[in-house]
């Protein structure tokens, strides 16, 4: 969506407090009305100006009439045996994304997409088989939030979101910070970064622009492998931000106190799951504040992976714990719906580059 200062493409739910105001300004009304406006949208999950009890019905109508407040329209949802909730949302353009309610976590927490797809062809990803689609808007970040919030009856109550959904958050880097701060605005939902975590797959660039942000969410590093020869192919990106880049950009990435980066470790059975892999990575993060959270693959049809077994997994786990690692293995939720790490696609598979590689990927030697 544009943020166009004309006509009905512009889309009030994306606009932080101060361009709120100043938008109603330009409107010939006081900035006050702003405010009032940003809390019903973000507050009370109102749209529909006509419902903005305190705000004169000339405007009211106005506002109806020349300016939208987008929200993702609901397709279907899936439900699962572990009360998780996939749900497939469509944008004003037509095109969809998937975004899921997670229960009991033990907050309750929200799991957003930032873009239709992906560019990153993360061998392991559904989401990379429908490949880049487009960015979401700031607004539509923020209407997954409204919308899911008001189907699991959220609002007024404490919840936790993760980017974790479909695309990568800091490759759509501008929409993904504006979402984040009208979400944290206090005349909005208030929430507290420290109820947000950001993943990423290590855009080095990105990352040293997010560690001089005003607005610091929680971070999780996808790291998948400790050498640049079986990173470069399970995740593409690495081939220009390297293993030791990343490292050295979560070195210099400022936490607070009692903060840590999480590392994300999907493990792929005969790939990265041996002793050798779990002693280096050990090493890779024995100067960090930091904890590893294991992932054990997520099978899906088109992924040429098999998760380890729980014999496996654990001893990936007690090796990194003997030697320091503050570790914990992800208990996968949604995975009879495809709502788990790395199952959201919505278009027609066609591999990507990645994927075609990973076809043909051997077993790593150790």
């Amino acid at each position: 969506m544009t943020t166009s200062s004309t006509g009905r493409d512009l889309d009030l739910g994306g606009l932080e407090l101060d361009e709120l105001e100043a938008e109603l300004e330009r409107l010939g009304e006081p900035r006050f009305r702003g405010r009032q406006i940003f809390e019903w949208i973000h507050q009370h999950g109102v749209t529909d100006p006509g419902r903005m009890t305190n705000i004169p019905g000339r405007l009211r109508e106005s506002l109806a009439a020349s300016r939208s407040i987008d929200t993702p329209a609901l397709v279907d949802r899936e439900s699962s045996s572990d009360g998780t909730v996939k749900s497939r949302l469509r944008l004003g353009d037509g095109r969809e994304i998937e975004a899921v309610f997670i229960p009991d976590t033990p907050a309750q927490t929200l799991c957003l997409s930032t873009q239709v797809g992906c560019a990153m062809a993360c061998a392991f990803c559904l989401t990379g088989l429908m490949g880049w689609v487009r960015h979401l808007s700031a607004g539509e970040i923020v209407g997954q939030v409204r919308k899911l919030a008001a189907d699991h009856g959220l609002l007024g109550r404490r919840f936790n979101l993760v980017l974790m959904g479909m695309g990568e958050p800091l490759h759509n880097y501008d929409a993904t910070m504006k979402a984040l701060r009208v979400l944290t605005s206090a005349q909005g939902l208030g929430m507290s970064p420290r109820r947000i975590t950001l993943s990423t797959v290590g855009l080095v660039p990105a990352l040293d622009r997010l560690a001089g942000e005003g607005i610091m969410p929680n971070l999780a590093v996808s790291l998948h492998a400790t050498t640049d020869e079986l990173r470069n192919r399970l995740v593409p990106t690495n081939r220009k931000y390297g293993v030791e880049d990343l490292v050295a950009a979560c070195r210099r990435f400022p936490l607070a106190k009692r903060a840590r980066i999480t590392f994300e470790y999907v493990l792929l059975s005969g790939v990265n799951d041996s002793a050798a892999d779990a002693r280096q990575l050990a090493r890779l993060l024995s100067d960090l504040k930091s904890k590893v959270n294991l992932l054990p693959f997520n099978e899906a049809p088109g992924l040429p992976f098999v998760r380890p077994s729980e014999t496996t997994v654990n001893a990936f786990a007690k090796t990194l714990s003997d030697r320091g690692v503050i570790v914990s293995v992800r208990k996968s939720r949604g995975r009879d719906i495809r709502a788990a790490c790395g199952q959201l696609i919505v278009e027609g598979p066609a591999a990507s580059p990645a994927q075609r590689l990973a076809s043909h990927l051997p077993p790593a030697d150790h």
